[in-house]
């Protein structure tokens, strides 16, 4: 197994703060990797320390093999884009003039390459336009644009989708699977947006306290997802006490409406229910979602 990041007993202190504490995390080749956790959890600071913006106060990481320690690392973090917090645009010039002034500012001779990136993430059209008369959408789509210069083979996204509306968020998603579908990218994405980051993601980093407490694959997590019947009735108390006659699991969740956890035959359970004068008015099978999974690995509310 190919890690293309990695991070050893990581921490970023300020003062008396652990913004980072003992923080481990193995982001593999070819992944994309959804780093999830509340806001003060670390993932941006996470970010930084990745990106060459801040040095830990102890532990260390390595990109592509190469260690933050090593003289080298600044040669492996050319291969490494960055979108973090907000654009960094310039908002008086056109999406083109954008893409040449970091041509110019990472030392590349020509602008070879310019248009087709322009064409990747559909902006080939923009002509004369100003980036502050672009939607946030557009911006977001010319930042990755710029962090493509270089050829990189990691992109890290913080919050890539935050406040674009539904089409822009469609956007985003088919760009960065065609990014690691076609090009291979590896991608480190932080978002609240837990649903939506579960139709990208294919492993997950669940972030709280400042460190990593837990990471793992899609399909591994998809496995783990707690299933349940969600049944809506006419008589609650009637339900739920042939439910603890037969030994089902179950939980109220409002007045005529219950979830069941044990295995049941619906079948039978509606013919046994209605023996009882209890009608079943509906019922639907329901499987957790990665923001119940989240919320049950840091105890809930808590």
């Amino acid at each position: 197994m190919e890690y293309i990041i990695e991070a050893s007993h990581l921490e970023k202190k300020y003062k008396k703060f652990k913004a980072i504490d003992d923080l481990s995390i193995h982001i593999e080749k070819g992944s994309i990797y959804g780093l999830i956790g509340k806001n003060g959890a670390g993932k941006t600071t996470l970010i930084r320390l990745l990106c060459g913006l801040q040095k830990p106060t102890a532990g260390t990481y390595s990109i592509l093999g190469i260690s933050n320690e090593s003289r080298n690392i600044t040669k492996a973090r050319k291969k490494v884009g960055a979108v973090i917090e907000s654009p960094a645009l310039c908002f008086d010039m056109t999406a083109e003039d954008n893409l040449k002034e970091q041509y110019k500012i990472i030392g590349l001779s020509n602008y070879d390459g310019l248009s087709q990136l322009l064409e990747l993430v559909e902006l080939s059209n923009t002509g004369k336009k100003i980036v502050k008369n672009f939607s946030l959408g557009m911006k977001q789509r010319l930042s990755i644009a710029i962090a493509l210069i270089g050829s990189p083979d990691i992109l890290i996204l913080d919050e890539p989708i935050n406040g674009l509306d539904p089409e822009g968020i469609i956007e985003m998603r088919e760009l960065i699977l065609k990014l690691n579908k076609e090009r291979g990218i590896t991608f480190l994405i932080s978002s609240h947006y837990l649903d939506e980051l579960s139709k990208i993601a294919t492993c997950y980093g669940f972030m709280n306290e400042h460190k990593i407490v837990k990471e793992i694959r899609k399909e591994d997590i998809e496995q783990n997802y707690e299933k349940k019947i969600q049944i809506s009735v006419s008589d609650i108390d009637i339900c739920t006490k042939c439910l603890e006659e037969n030994g089902i699991s179950y939980k109220v969740i409002t007045d005529g409406v219950i979830d069941i956890y044990s295995e049941i035959n619906v079948s039978q359970l509606v013919l046994l229910l209605s023996e009882k004068k209890c009608t079943v008015n509906s019922f639907q099978e329901i499987r957790e979602s990665l923001e119940d999974y989240y919320l049950n690995l840091i105890g809930g509310e808590k």
